[in-house]
């Protein structure tokens, strides 16, 4: 009886391997379709075609080979699907849900795996929809654990991909960190010093790189373009952007953050249309305490009666993490007053500043003593003082040299700024 019923089936092989790095180690597209072949030889199975596909199945409804063999499963084809293992077929509800119903309707006869088979009964649907399920669970976790990991190599100072020219990814027992390329980083620093000092332009230094023969990992001559994005990379003077937040890295500085800034000032040009800088004083130096992704900023712009534009700048979730976050925006006003308050409210005793921080807030002490007259260098300015003209009277750069220098974890929750 099981034999004759065997025969009525007619199978489409299906051999699958995601071009992904999560599944570099799943069975070969080739020793799939060898050894589903000889099960079929074995077993006497009608196999009417192969058809190979090498395609992530994360996602519903993206993979064409599949995709045609549904529908020919429809028109009716064929009606049994032969593969290596349930979750060849599906790592994702959607196609899941595809299948089951072709079953439902009795154009799937069966699904023929290397140890399983599925018809159309209950017990064999549920049993296919668990494995097809855990695959899935396994999927989620997978990013899960990938998103983690790349999260704690950020914090533990390493930032993730292809490091930045003059530096290079090294890998040694097992762990892997970021080093100074000796060939290139002398000539990195050497750029960041003919812009600040000599105020060298972009395409100078261009001329200057190709000159000196001056290349990238291939090869290949440094575009205009990427000679301002490594001028404008502040990975060099140590610290990186990733997932909209903002890292120490522990690798080494090929520049100080002094000189860094002074190449900041030097390449900035003439604001050229009505819409503003994109700068903002506060981007990446907070997390959002709904979902843990970057707090970005945002410019808008309101027409005065005198035609003149009235610019706002706007905090906000950059919903990385969460799309749906529904933390809402704080005026950057509004977020200037809640640090000072923050800072006030911590007091002298409660504040462990950055020794840089420390130094700036003494020479602005220093400063403010002898502008008032007074021969006490203990008289009553306070961190705080210093802290509220920064935020108010201070550059883009000093605001965030300050916020940064606060070593404060800090969270943005309901347009209020907390300590996490």
């Amino acid at each position: 009886m099981e034999t004759g019923e065997q025969k009525e089936v007619e199978y489409c092989l299906y051999a699958r391997k995601s071009s992904e790095s999560d599944e570099r180690q799943a069975m070969s597209i080739d020793s799939q379709i060898k050894e589903m072949g000889e099960l079929a030889e074995k077993n006497s199975l009608n196999v009417k075609e192969i058809r190979r596909e090498s395609h992530s199945a994360k996602v519903s409804g993206q993979r064409p080979v599949f995709n045609g063999i549904l529908e020919d499963l429809t028109n009716k084809t064929f009606n049994g699907i032969l593969t290596w293992s349930p979750d060849r077929l599906s790592r994702n509800a959607g196609d899941l849900g595809r299948l089951v119903d072709l079953m439902d309707g009795g154009a799937l006869r069966q699904i023929r795996t290397f140890s399983q088979s599925f018809g159309n009964n209950p017990n064999e649907k549920f049993l296919l929809m668990i494995l097809c399920s855990q695959a899935k669970l396994e999927n989620d976790n997978r990013a899960l654990s990938i998103k983690r990991g790349i999260r704690a190599k950020c914090e533990m100072g390493w930032r993730p991909g292809v490091a930045p020219l003059g530096y290079y990814n090294r890998s040694f027992g097992g762990v892997k960190d970021i080093v100074v390329d000796p060939e290139r980083a002398p000539i990195i620093k050497e750029m960041f010093k003919r812009v600040a000092k000599y105020e060298h332009s972009g395409r100078t230094i261009k001329r200057w790189l190709d000159k000196i023969g001056f290349t990238s990992r291939n090869g290949n001559e440094i575009a205009l373009s990427y000679v301002y994005t490594m001028l404008k990379n502040p990975f060099y003077y140590g610290e990186f952007e990733y997932g909209g937040n903002w890292y120490e890295g522990a690798h080494e500085p090929l520049v100080s953050e002094e000189l860094f800034d002074q190449v900041q000032d030097q390449l900035k040009t003439p604001r050229k249309t009505k819409w503003g800088s994109k700068k903002f004083a506060f981007k990446g130096l907070f997390t959002c305490a709904g979902c843990d992704g970057g707090v970005i900023g945002e410019e808008q712009f309101k027409e005065l009666k005198d035609g003149t534009l009235n610019r706002h700048v706007y905090y906000h979730c950059s919903r990385s993490r969460d799309y749906d976050c529904k933390e809402p925006y704080i005026n950057e006003k509004d977020l200037i007053k809640e640090l000072i308050d923050l800072v006030e409210s911590l007091g002298k005793e409660n504040l462990e500043p950055k020794e840089a921080l420390r130094a700036k807030f003494l020479e602005y002490k220093k400063i403010a003593n002898g502008v008032l007259d007074k021969e006490d260098a203990n008289c009553d300015i306070s961190f705080a003082d210093f802290a509220k003209y920064v935020l108010t009277k201070g550059t883009l750069q000093e605001k965030r040299k300050l916020v940064k220098g606060l070593n404060l974890n800090l969270v943005l929750q309901n347009r209020k700024i907390k300590i996490k």
